[in-house]
Parts: structure tokens; C-alpha cells; sequence
């Protein structure tokens, strides 16, 4: 295949479809500094049946990493459904082809049939009791959710990790107080790297060596659909369990009207002005994870334009002044949102629509009316949001997701689908990793990675490289010509990587220039050899394709 290009009049920038010819020899991509990394793809948003999914936890692991029935599988997940509670147990399998030794199908007590994902954790045997304050009638009484991760969804999660030999670890789609959703995640504890050594049962049982102890935490402290007031304790004013305090250190705490003493936790009243205090309740939260997980947390706000704008006396969406305030309570916690939501198969893409909500009595559309071309405008539009939060110097990156919850009017297993599609089918987060010296894929390396802001997304596999560079050019500075750069941008691309050169940046970077400087820029895409994921063939118009002549 030759490489065919067509250079701006400026020669500024350079966009070049990834061949088999390398234009020019290209200097050695030094990596003293950042390490040898890779692009690696990944989701953090998707349900299952313990909240509002449709499929077990099993079922979303091979459909989102499997490389053989599913091809798109991904090299990373993080399971993340909402926070609050359900009653639905998504630990138990649908069918054979999903058991594994330690987790085998789950039988009624008379052995006559299976009991699947949409079985009540009460109806399963043997039955599971929900713990705090129980809402819902037995035996379908909703358990929160911070039980399920801590007790019985990361045991899980930690063994498929382990027996599929994949970097997996929890997170949760937060119900946020004040707004919306939210992608987010505590890792410490989870995914122990003495992992790497044990040895996997052989029959039914798994004990955890790691824990998700810490995002559970969180869970029952922060997540405004979570009003259990326990203490993450067997009952309601009993001292069985965890015994969780949700003060923040330098805040209000129980002098805050908000806070609730049994709870022990800040529970703002609905009614005028909860948005406001809804929204105080998320800034502590973020507050807390930067306190106590500065580097092992992400928070992540989720499409976040559909829902509307800001709603002072409710929980709608986000305004630009919210975000700045989460990446001033914790610039290594909240550094981006998803402005490029999951649902790419409704008729609404994203969900997003007018009229959608209503506000004080009013409908209200989500911002922006509906997505721009599967994108939110708060990402969408040059010169807005984004570009007005990275314009104060701020970390502030762009992530997608699947927000996998089922197939619509299909069944998970037909290919076709009128609402979601899988994590890792339609589109994915590429991410840079440094696994380091053991070159092991942890949850620490991802989220490092994710923070870094060198990551990019791609819809429908158009593509599956990408690489960015800008370098500075002083007169006389021949090592970072046009051709040069463009050679280095083409051979990271090659490689699936990145590069470091003096006066030259990638993405999540920053660049020093001093006035007067030329910026070369040089961006490289690789369109992926076959077809896509996709279940679908149109007649699609072929256009003639206008090209120069190739070097």
C-alpha cells in the first residue's frame, strides 16, 4: 500500500495515512523519561444485572475481552454499574458455557432449574440476606450496593481476572448528588499482585486476596441513590461490619446541616436549593478521595450533557463552573468527563434529545440538544467547554464509553441491537500505559494512564492508531523539520506508541514556546486492514478519491 497525503499551504500540519513506507528515516524515539508505553483499549462504563443491566457479570467479562467469539475484546475492563441498590444477583451464570471451577451454575433447591442473573439474591440458594436498611419486600428486598461490590461482585471480578489471565477491576457509575451520573473508581486494594502466584480452586469457592473495601466505602458514603444509614453495618445502630465515618478531614463534617448522625455521612434534604447542596456533597466527595486515594481514584462525569443544564433545586446535569470546581477539589482525581456517551445504537443516540427532562415544571432539552455527530457539545464544539477548561491550563481529558445496558427490542446474543452496543464494539477508549520493569497490565497502570490524558477515543474501528505531535521550530533548528516530525508521528503510529524528543509534545502534554516560533504539527491515523465489528452492510456511494502523488 502507498502512503498518499496532501500538505496544507502552510506546511504546518501533516495528516497521513498509515503504510508500509516510512517517508524518512526518523531519529530514535528516546524513553529515559516517560518509559516504553502502548496504546491499550479499554471501557469503564457498563451494567450488569445488579443494577439496571440485563446480563450476569460473566456474560459482560467475555463479551467485552473474549478475542474469539467476540473479536472486538478489549485489553482492559472495569465493571461499573450504578450506585444504590438492587435485587438482582449478577454473580450467577446464565448457562454452562459461562461456569467456571470456583463459580459453577447455580441450581433451585429442588435441582429442576438454573438460576441466572435475574434471580433475587434472596430467592438464590442459598439465600443471600441484604444488609443495613433493607428496602423492598422478601423475598425481593433490594441489597445496596456497596455490599454487592465489598462482598460478592469484586470476588468475582478478582477470579475472572485471574482465570482469563485480563486486567480487570471494579469501578461504579455514581448516582451523583446534585447532578446526574458519574464514571468513577477506587483502586486501592483491589487486583493484589500477589495474585500473580496463587493458585486457582478447583471447585466451587473463592476467597479474594485483594478487596474493594475502599470504593465500597465510597459507594455508601458519596452516591446520592445510596440512603442506607448503617455504616455499612449488618443493621441500622449495630457496630457488626464496617463501621464507616464519612468525614472529610478540614471540612464541616457533623457541624454541616446535612449531615446525618447515625449515617455519618452527609445527607443534603431535597426540596429548594438541593441542587446546590447536592452538588457541596460531591465536591466533599471528591475531596475525600484525594485525601485518602490520590493516586489510586478517577472521577469521570458522565454524559453529562443529557440531562440539562445545571438544576439548583434538583440533580440534573453539569455547568462549567461544577467541573471546575471537581478539578479544583482534586486535579489528580477529577481530570476529564465523558462527553462521548454509550447508547450509540438508540434512535436518540446517546439518549441524548430535545425536551428531554423538566426542569421547574419546563422541559428542558439536554445541552445541546441532541449529540453532535456521537459526541456531547461540551466536547463537540470548538471554543467551548473543553476548550475553556484546557485554555485555564487545566488537565481536563476526553473519554467515551459503551454504558452497555441491553441490546433493546434483541436479545445479548443477536448481533443486532436498537439501543447498546457491547463495550469494546462500536467504540473505545485507547489509552497510553507504562506497564513498567514486569511489563503486567495492573489497574495502577491504567489509571495512571487515564490520567495522563494521552488517550484517545475511535468509533466503529475507523481507526486503530493514532499518533499527535508538536514540535517547536526556531530558525536554523533543522531536527524538527516538517519532514522530520512527520517521520517521528509515522513511526510512533508504526508502533503503536508515543514519542519523546526535545521541543516536541504528544497528547496530555505541555509545550514551552517562546515567541516567534513556528509549531509543526503532525498527526498519523492507521485505517485498520478488513471490516468492522459492525452486523450491518449498506450500499454506501463510493466516492472517487482525490490524491497527490506519493513520495
Amino acid at each position: 500500500m502507498k502512503l498518499h497525503f496532501v500538505r496544507s499551504p502552510l506546511a504546518l500540519a501533516a495528516l497521513a495515512a498509515l503504510g508500509s513506507t516510512v517517508l524518512v528515516s526518523a531519529p530514535d524515539l528516546a524513553r529515559a523519561a516517560k518509559g516504553a508505553g502502548q496504546y491499550v483499549t479499554g471501557d469503564f462504563h457498563n451494567h450488569t444485572t445488579c443494577s439496571d443491566g440485563s446480563i450476569s457479570m460473566q456474560k459482560l467479562v467475555k463479551k467485552a475481552t473474549d478475542k474469539s467469539d467476540t473479536p472486538w475484546g478489549l485489553d482492559w475492563f472495569v465493571q461499573a454499574g450504578h450506585g444504590g441498590n438492587g435485587n438482582r444477583n449478577c454473580t450467577l451464570a446464565e448457562d454452562s458455557t459461562l461456569a467456571t471451577p470456583a463459580y459453577p451454575l447455580v441450581y433451585s433447591a429442588d435441582g429442576s432449574s438454573v438460576q441466572g442473573p435475574t434471580t433475587t439474591w434472596q430467592n438464590t440458594n442459598p439465600a443471600v440476606q441484604p444488609k443495613g436498611l433493607a428496602s423492598g419486600t422478601a423475598p425481593s428486598q433490594n441489597m445496596w450496593r456497596w455490599q454487592s461490590l465489598q462482598e460478592f461482585q469484586y470476588p468475582l471480578l478478582e477470579y475472572l481476572s485471574a482465570y482469563k489471565n485480563k486486567p480487570m477491576f471494579l469501578g461504579l457509575e455514581s448516582v451523583v448528588a446534585g447532578h446526574e451520573h458519574s464514571s468513577m473508581s477506587v483502586i486501592t486494594g483491589q487486583m493484589p499482585k500477589s495474585m500473580d502466584t496463587a493458585k486457582l480452586p478447583t471447585a466451587a469457592g473463592y476467597t479474594a486476596l485483594g478487596n474493594a473495601s475502599a470504593l465500597s466505602q465510597w459507594e455508601y458514603c458519596f452516591d446520592r441513590a445510596d440512603t442506607d444509614t448503617s455504616r455499612g453495618n449488618s443493621t441500622v445502630g449495630g457496630s457488626t461490619g464496617n463501621n464507616w465515618d464519612c468525614s472529610v478531614a478540614g471540612s464541616l463534617n457533623s457541624a454541616d446541616p446535612s449531615w446525618n448522625v447515625t449515617a455519618a455521612k452527609l445527607m443534603p434534604a431535597s426540596g429548594t436549593g438541593s441542587g446546590e447542596r447536592g452538588h457541596a456533597k460531591t465536591v466533599e466527595a471528591i475531596k475525600w478521595l484525594t485525601q485518602k486515594h490520590v493516586s489510586g481514584a478517577y472521577y469521570v462525569p458522565a454524559h453529562l450533557e443529557r440531562a440539562g443544564p445545571f438544576n439548583p433545586d434538583g440533580n440534573n446535569g453539569y455547568n462549567v463552573e461544577h467541573l471546575r470546581d471537581f478539578n479544583n477539589a482534586g486535579p489528580t482525581v477529577a481530570f476529564g468527563f465523558e462527553t462521548q456517551p454509550g447508547h450509540h445504537a438508540s434512535d436518540n443516540r446517546g439518549e441524548y434529545s430535545p425536551n428531554r427532562n423538566t426542569i421547574n415544571g419546563v422541559k428542558v432539552d439536554s445541552v445541546g440538544g441532541t449529540t453532535w455527530g456521537g459526541t456531547g457539545v461540551y466536547g463537540a464544539i470548538v471554543g467551548g467547554v473543553w476548550d475553556s477548561l484546557l485554555g485555564e491550563g487545566r488537565n481536563w481529558w476526553f473519554f467515551a464509553s459503551s454504558d452497555w445496558h441491553n441490546r433493546g427490542s434483541f436479545g445479548p446474543d443477536d448481533r443486532r441491537s436498537s439501543q447498546d452496543f457491547f463495550p469494546g464494539e462500536y467504540q473505545r477508549d485507547h489509552v497510553m500505559v507504562r506497564p513498567g520493569s514486569d511489563q503486567k497490565l495492573r489497574p495502577q497502570t491504567i489509571v495512571d494512564g487515564l490520567r495522563s490524558g494521552n488517550s484517545f477515543t475511535a468509533t466503529g474501528q475507523l481507526i486503530d492508531r493514532l499518533a499527535f505531535v508538536a514540535c517547536v521550530q526556531y530558525r536554523g533548528n533543522e531536527d524538527r523539520r516538517e519532514d522530520i516530525v512527520e517521520a517521528l508521528a509515522l513511526s510512533a503510529a508504526r508502533g503503536n506508541t508515543d514519542l519523546e524528543m526535545p521541543g516536541c509534545a504528544t497528547m496530555g502534554e505541555k509545550l514551552v514556546v517562546r515567541p516567534g516560533a513556528d509549531i509543526v504539527v503532525s498527526v498519523v491515523v492507521r485505517d485498520p486492514s478488513g471490516t468492522n465489528y459492525s452486523p450491518y452492510t449498506f450500499a454506501n456511494r463510493r466516492w472517487p478519491r482525490s490524491t497527490s502523488t506519493s513520495r
